[in-house]
């Protein structure tokens, strides 16, 4: 049985939506780094996240993880075709917003604005919410599909699709937007139930 962690009264949580650094601390212990068994390890795919408190507790299911942190990696870092890196970080960051995922936003966010160099309009999303004017139609687009999936799936729409395409996307491009809320909408819901964001330098030792 998975030991539940004791809770954090004096945890520094974030006021607000932010692109700043954020810590993430788990209501449930995860597996120590020293103890990490092989096939853990190759499931993180990615040796740093190792020091991850959030992938080392799903390392607890590794064939979950190791399929999660694939299709992760592709929606966000395959980008050979179809839509920029920006834009799909733009969806996770909208969906994250709407679902109110503080630690995912920070995360996407900061992808969205170091992708874009746009730091206003993001910020702006983090800050205004999900119905704030991204500047331009594409990014309006894209973060109002994103929202309208991740509010109710089965009625996103011909509608949303057309909003896309008017706006410049293709088939393929369209396909990476969705995929990118898509994993998010889910994504969110798992991060949410398993721990809770901190702000570091504000924790009381």
């Amino acid at each position: 049985m998975t030991e539940l962690v004791t809770e954090y009264p004096d945890l520094a949580r974030p006021e607000a939506f932010t692109q700043q650094g954020l810590g993430w601390v788990p209501w449930l212990l995860p597996v120590a780094e020293a103890d990490l068994t092989d096939e853990q390890r190759d499931a993180l795919i990615e040796p740093a996240r190792a020091k991850m408190p959030y992938f080392r507790l799903l390392a607890r299911d590794p064939e979950a993880l190791r399929a999660r942190t694939l299709t992760d990696l592709d929606i966000f870092f395959n980008v050979t075709s179809g839509v920029g890196r920006a834009e799909r970080e733009l969806a996770a960051a909208a969906t994250s917003r709407y679902n109110g995922c503080v630690y995912c936003a920070h995360v996407h966010a900061a992808a969205a604005t170091r992708e874009s160099g746009r730091e206003a309009d993001v910020q702006r999303l983090l800050d205004e919410g999900v119905g704030a004017d991204l500047g331009d139609e594409v990014w309006n687009a894209v973060a109002a599909s994103s929202v309208a999936l991740a509010e109710t799936p089965l009625a996103f729409d011909d509608a949303d699709v057309q909003r896309l395409r008017d706006a410049g996307l293709d088939d393929a491009e369209i396909v990476d937007v969705i995929n990118g809320a898509a994993f998010f909408n889910w994504a969110n819901r798992l991060m949410l139930s398993l721990g809770e964001p901190e702000v570091p330098a504000r924790r009381r030792s």
